[in-house]
């Protein structure tokens, strides 16, 4: 009887060894060493907003990063042609050096034009048959802000004024836009309105459009019947300024809605900003400059990230190490009290094999303001299978 009990707990044990050997091998996850979350030194800033008036600045790269806490939608004026251009390039796409297609000035052109003429507001003349391009048309739009001519690119795009509203409205949401509606395509109709942060966020995303930042950098263009007509936006290349729009009426002050490049650590950052309700164009273009100044002290480059950095590890139940490490350096810029935020995002790895050091293991994904990139990683180590002993005796 002994011998059959031992016989059998000796077939259970064996039994049980086996299973244990044969078990898949776990894989092994990846264990961080970076915080997750990480507040900037400093004091976010007090930065010189005018007054009266709003306004808002955001850096290429980092986004938003400071308004006047006093934000109110109000006439946007002449800004809004931003959106005007934005959606006749969206829709008719231009590459640099091309003028696009032709587009003939009808006598209702020419009506429009003698209207705004007389009642004094922004206007390039025309004459019926002319023949202008699309970039004539966007550059008599941007550059002496032409009313009409915000007028007929919305007929030649969608047909219609009122269709091109629709669709400039439909974008301004699509674009995250919440406080901004348009009525007109010029900005000529009081509500058209918008505020400082919104406007910040339009420019940021028309002067991805190479042919727009092109023309607003410009300060003159030659036209077919006036001839050359000068930027309203005299301070162009001042404190580094390279747009983007004007906008004044409706005796409720002047917008400046700018991008100025300046150099941090041998980086180039672009400031966009908005300023909002002024009593004056001259006013607004001084609060720019101002803003400009007092942003690029604060602005700087950090190296945030290390090449061969570790970030992270692999640490096998049976032995073994294996740093998570950076493949590139990565520098941005940084804005004081901003959140750094830094995820872990490797695979766990089947080692049912041996793994060479060097083989790559997933990302470090990073996030400050509009940043948002991943990191390859690859392992520091070899990293080998269990050996027999472990297998037969892991509980």
């Amino acid at each position: 009887m002994r011998l059959r009990i031992g016989g059998a707990l000796l077939l259970l044990v064996a039994g049980l060894v086996t299973f244990n050997y044969f078990r898949p091998i776990p894989a092994v996850a990846a264990t961080a060493s970076v915080p997750t979350s990480t507040t900037l030194p400093g004091t976010p800033p007090v930065l010189p907003w005018p007054k009266p008036g709003s306004g808002a600045i955001a850096i290429s790269g980092l986004g938003m990063v400071a308004t006047s806490g006093n934000e109110a939608p109000m006439p946007a004026a002449s800004v809004a042609k931003v959106m005007t251009a934005l959606l006749a390039l969206e829709d008719k796409p231009l590459k640099l050096g091309d003028p696009g297609p032709s587009i003939v000035i009808t006598d209702a052109d020419v009506q429009a034009y003698l209207a705004d003429n007389n009642d004094k507001q922004s206007a390039v003349e025309v004459r019926s048959g002319e023949q202008l391009t699309e970039f004539q048309l966007l550059e008599g739009l941007l550059i002496p802000s032409a009313n009409n001519f915000a007028f007929t690119l919305a007929n030649w795009d969608a047909g219609s004024v009122d269709r091109f509203v629709v669709n400039m409205n439909k974008r301004a949401k699509e674009l995250g836009l919440s406080h901004t509606k348009f009525a007109d395509p010029a900005g000529a109709n009081a509500q058209t309105v918008s505020t400082p942060s919104d406007l910040v966020a339009l420019g940021m995303f028309a002067m991805k459009q190479e042919v727009l930042a092109q023309i607003v950098a410009k300060t003159s263009a030659k036209l077919p019947v006036v001839g050359t007509v000068f930027n309203v936006d005299y301070v162009l290349g001042q404190s580094g300024l390279i747009g983007i729009k004007t906008g004044s009426g409706f005796n409720q002050g002047a917008n400046f809605l700018f991008a100025a490049s300046i150099t941090v650590a041998g980086f180039t950052k672009v400031v966009f900003g908005c300023v909002m309700g002024l009593a004056t164009l001259a006013d607004a273009f001084t609060a720019a400059k101002s803003l400009i100044a007092a942003v690029q002290p604060i602005l700087i480059v950090k190296r945030i990230l290390s090449k061969y950095q570790s970030v992270g590890s692999y640490e096998p139940p049976w032995g073994g190490h294996s740093e998570l490490l950076s493949t590139t350096n990565v520098d941005l810029a940084e804005w004081p009290g901003m959140v750094l935020l830094q995820s872990l995002r490797a695979p766990a790895l089947n080692v049912s094999k041996p793994l060479p050091s060097g083989t790559a293991a997933g990302v470090l994904h990073i996030v400050l303001g509009d940043y948002n990139l991943d990191v390859p990683l690859n392992t520091s180590d070899s990293l080998y299978p269990p050996g027999r002993f472990w297998r037969l005796t892991r509980i």
